[in-house]
């Protein structure tokens, strides 16, 4: 039997973009991308989605502890955010003065990259 490959999904967020989640029980949260996970198009986003995660002690006599960590969220549920306008908005490509191609907020006219 074949080995399934991994498939990489285009995700509309890099890390280090401000976000806003728009849907789930985090809705209407800010916060900066810490990590894109491409293969399952999930992201996690810094002081969203925290779980709580008990971890057994590696050594005799040292106590377990409860540590929070943030859990990636499906990259559906986000939506770039601009901090000047304080506004969600989809995004598009457009050419900037050099020629490069950049990411720009349709809302804004905000240049991302």
């Amino acid at each position: 039997m074949a080995k399934p490959t991994k498939v990489r999904h285009k995700v509309h967020v890099k890390k280090g973009d401000t976000v806003q989640v728009i849907a789930g029980s985090e809705k209407g949260k800010v916060g900066e991308v810490l990590r894109v996970l491409p293969e399952i198009s999930k992201v996690v986003i810094k002081g969203v989605n925290i779980k709580t995660k008990h971890v057994k002690p590696q050594q005799e006599g040292e106590s377990g502890q409860i540590t929070a960590l943030e859990a990636p969220i499906h990259s559906s549920n986000v939506m770039l955010y601009s901090t000047k306008e304080k506004v969600a908005s989809r995004i598009c490509y457009t050419l900037n003065a050099d020629g490069r191609k950049v990411r720009m907020l349709k809302k804004t006219g905000e240049m991302l990259d």
